[in-house]
């Protein structure tokens, strides 16, 4: 029984291979899920891509359907795809004209949300605010800038471009991963710098940027000197600075719950359980079928509803995008970020 009048849950889950199996096509039909990630192992090529998210569709017209497609060491699909530059790359160039460097911040998340939106995507998950230190390694060169105020600067002009294209941006990782060594898919960093330092430098960038974003992604990280638990577990980093303070009316997704970062948590409807009831909008559980079905029959139990919000975040692509490799303004991005990636 196909189940597309049903509003979106609050799970977002994984697939195994290239197409949906019998066994997916009734999971991403549960009241439960509301989004689905796609990952590198899910990407053959544009026309098989093509072919998956038109099953999807068929399957569940209303489900968000993600990436991560960031640019640099994080881009799921590629062979077919524009090379997209990290966000450092996109940072040097403002640094070194702030004029043209500008442009090409817009031009590259206009043209990495167009390819996204042709394939049938709603969104990214982009753009990592996360400032550039030498310190953590999983963040590195994803990030744009290492000062908040060239962050925000750079990181502004890389939405516009996304929103022009019909998408809306996730900020990542609130409130900020980029000074933390440990990675937080294999063991749960500790940033221990007073709260005035991470107050005034990594939240400050979600701060500013709020207003632009249509979600907000929390860090699978700790910060004691705000509140002992994680930001993704935690009532004062969602509900008081995000809601409260910053006002933001977007949604919140959960990084994923899968990550070794948040296992501390408890078994898997444990992890749930904290992530939703700290606020968080959706949860992603990847890369564990057993976790996501166990999350799955929790919320069904639990009778947890999807918040209208979510369905805020599918894509309204612009006009050209239908067409976009016959568009010259594909063809002028196209150039643009190839002048960052060519080396």
């Amino acid at each position: 029984m196909n189940k597309q009048n049903n509003p979106p849950g609050v799970l977002m889950l994984d697939l195994e291979g290239t197409s949906i199996s019998s066994f997916e096509y009734d999971l991403l039909q549960r009241r439960s899920v509301g989004g689905l990630i796609l990952f590198s192992r899910n990407y053959e090529s544009p026309l098989q891509l093509k072919e998956l998210i038109a099953a999807v569709r068929e399957c569940r017209k209303e489900l968000l359907i993600a990436v991560d497609q960031e640019g640099g060491r994080v881009q799921r699909f590629r062979e077919g795809f524009l090379k997209l530059p990290a966000l450092q790359l996109i940072g040097e160039a403002v640094a070194e004209n702030k004029k043209r460097g500008l442009e090409v911040a817009k031009q590259c998340g206009w043209a990495m949300a167009a390819e996204v939106l042709h394939y049938g995507l709603d969104l990214s998950f982009a753009p990592v605010l996360d400032l550039l230190t030498t310190k953590s390694q999983v963040i590195g060169d994803r990030a744009f800038a290492n000062n908040a105020d060239a962050l925000v600067l750079t990181a502004s002009s890389y939405i516009d471009g996304m929103n022009a294209a019909g998408m809306k941006a996730t900020g990542k990782h609130f409130p900020g991963h980029g000074t933390v060594e440990a990675d937080s898919h294999i063991e749960l960093p500790c940033d221990d710098r007073t709260s005035e330092e991470l107050l005034n430098n990594d939240y400050r960038v979600f701060a500013e940027l709020a207003p632009k974003l249509g979600a907000l992604m929390p860090a699978h990280v700790r910060y004691p000197a705000v509140d002992e638990n994680c930001a993704g577990y935690s009532t004062l980093w969602i509900q008081e600075k995000i809601r409260d303070e910053l006002k933001f009316e977007g949604v919140v997704f959960s990084d994923d719950l899968s990550m070794t970062a948040a296992h501390g948590a408890g078994d898997a409807a444990d992890r749930a359980a904290l992530a939703l009831n700290a606020g968080c909008d959706m949860i992603l559980v990847c890369n564990d079928r057993a976790a996501a079905l166990n999350v799955a029959d929790w919320i069904e139990f639990s009778g947890i509803e999807g918040h209208s919000r979510i369905s805020g975040m599918r894509s309204e692509p612009a006009a050209e995008i239908s067409d976009l490799y016959n568009e010259p303004k594909w063809h002028a991005a196209k150039d643009m970020v190839a002048s960052l990636t060519s080396n």
